[in-house]
């Protein structure tokens, strides 16, 4: 009778065993689901703020740009509308032709804005091109007072008319793009804003 009670006693304690191995094994499972969690909240909150500053330089850039295009009509800028001052390089960017598919490759509202900044770059396009009032504009100062790199607008104009039938000198689709971060924390945020002449 005593070995019988020294058996049931080592199959309870082989048990009671199981049962901690298994309480601890869900303890750790729960502990890494916390981490993971924790690790993914921070991330994600960071993309976000990364996300809003992008969209506070879209908004920086088309602020600047809305008192640029308003000197050009009012304070002798000599501009009477807007025909001759939309961006059309490289071909296609303002509409595609539907006969040529290396242009459509290039239409504006099918490239990302990354791949739209470094299709400027790799053409050359700046403020020195018609259409283009601003290329990664820095517009914030660090604490030293230096030029921040990591916060840039780039603004054109496009011809929101384009291959139509008629027209329309007097408005213009202001395409403006803000940056935020560098290298592989670069985001962007993109404003497009119909602007008219008040006639």
């Amino acid at each position: 009778m005593q070995g019988h009670l020294f058996k049931q006693r080592q199959h309870e304690k082989g048990i009671g065993l199981i049962i901690i191995i298994m309480v601890l094994a869900f303890l750790l499972v729960v502990g890494l689901a916390v981490v993971t969690t924790t690790g993914t909240g921070s991330r994600i909150a960071g993309n976000l703020r990364w996300q809003e500053e992008a969209f506070n330089a879209a908004e920086a850039g088309f602020d600047i740009a809305w008192g640029a295009l308003d000197d050009m009509f009012s304070f002798g800028g000599g501009w009477t509308s807007f025909e001759g001052h939309y961006l059309q390089e490289p071909l296609g960017i303002d509409v595609p032709d539907i006969n040529d598919p290396n242009s459509q490759a290039f239409y504006f509202r099918r490239l990302t804005d990354a791949a739209l900044l470094y299709l400027f770059e790799q053409n050359s396009i700046d403020e020195n091109t018609n259409g283009v009032l601003f290329y990664k504009q820095l517009y914030i100062l660090t604490q030293e007072g230096s030029d921040d790199i990591r916060y840039t607008y780039t603004v054109f104009l496009i011809d929101d008319e384009v291959g139509m039938a008629t027209s329309d000198p007097s408005d213009v689709l202001m395409v403006c793009i803000g940056t935020a971060g560098v290298g592989n924390t670069l985001t962007t945020a993109r404003l497009e804003v119909l602007i008219a002449i008040e006639q």
